[in-house]
């Protein structure tokens, strides 16, 4: 199966990445039909794992959803929830099911979400878990001890967060995470291009590991003020939040404004990651808007038509089935 990400990155052509959440329960219908309407939008789509520490249905098996019905995934994997074990397990079995891509992530603190009274375990952070990856890449896991059935061959990316105020700071995380094996970069909502500009021309220059920038679509000044508040790190300019405070048509503007910030960033660097909380299917119109067209020529090959060694792997509703 083509794996349009890594073929994307390996031709450098401009990124384009989105972002769904997986449901909350045990029915997808809702993501698929979101996500179904990025195909051939999109290099890949990335699923989130417990982002904001709020339940959710894991990123694999959501993953797994999406690449049964054709949609290449990014299946984020989020150092809280498990312990160094559950991690490479997870990543083992993310790779017999076809799932290369993976974003490593430390985490959101449990206190940020829902289950406020679990534990978190953090064996491992974004860095470290970067690692583990690039070892079970090259047939060895945590303690170095070799993978008796073989490699994994997992592209694994990173998050970076270019309006981070401690400058060094960044630099210092950004050159772990390349040395630690990150093939791509998705940043954190962009409002400052800017601080992106300084970023790539200052740090990200000494490598050619493409940055996607994230673009949010804003759908109401009332939604900039409450990101504004709650998500630490961003602060969306009020240029901007009169801009929506004023618009007769709140999110028709922040379609606007999101379709401009991918101008914008077509300018800067390599790629976008947009990001529209339980409006994907505006996705399409954002990319309209700024001029960037369909992607992907061709469709994912369908998940039964996997092989994995000498095995079959098939999905059909709630059964997985392996065939010798």
């Amino acid at each position: 199966m083509t794996n349009h990400l890594r073929t994307a990155v390996s031709n450098k052509e401009f990124l384009v990445t989105a972002e769904v959440a997986p449901p909350k329960g045990g029915n997808p219908a809702r993501m698929l039909e979101m996500a179904k309407l990025l195909k051939n939008r999109v290099h890949a789509v990335n699923v989130t794992d417990g982002s904001r520490a709020v339940l959710r249905m894991s990123s694999l098996a959501a993953s797994v959803v999406l690449l049964q019905n054709g949609i290449e995934p990014v299946c984020q994997v989020a150092c809280r929830d498990r312990n160094i074990i559950g991690l490479q397990a997870d990543l083992m079995g993310a790779q017999a099911l076809g799932i290369t891509n993976v974003l490593a992530l430390t985490g959101d603190p449990v206190k940020a979400g829902d289950h406020k009274q679990a534990k978190p375990v953090f064996d491992l952070e974004s860095v470290r878990l970067l690692k583990v990856i690039e070892k079970l890449n090259n047939g060895c896991d945590f303690n170095d001890k070799t993978l008796p059935d073989e490699p994994l061959d997992l592209f694994a990316g990173a998050a970076v967060d270019p309006q981070l105020k401690s400058w060094s700071g960044l630099k210092s995380r950004f050159e772990r995470k390349l040395a630690a094996g990150a093939q791509f970069f998705q940043s954190q909502m962009i409002t400052d291009f800017d601080r992106l500009e300084k970023f790539m021309s200052e740090i990200a220059s000494v490598s050619d590991k493409p940055i996607l920038a994230g673009i949010f679509l804003l759908k109401s000044a009332k939604n900039a003020q409450f990101i504004n508040r709650c998500v630490p790190g961003v602060n969306i300019p009020d240029s901007i939040i009169q801009r929506l405070a004023d618009a007769k048509e709140p999110l028709e503007e922040g379609i606007a404004i999101a379709a401009e910030q991918v101008q914008q960033a077509k300018d800067i660097c390599q790629g976008v990651h947009l990001m529209a909380v339980k409006r994907e299917d505006l996705i399409p119109q954002i990319l309209d808007r700024a001029g960037v067209k369909s992607v992907i020529s061709d469709q994912l090959s369908p998940f039964e038509d996997k092989s994995v060694n000498s095995k079959k792997f098939s999905i059909i509703p709630n059964k997985l089935q392996v065939t010798h």
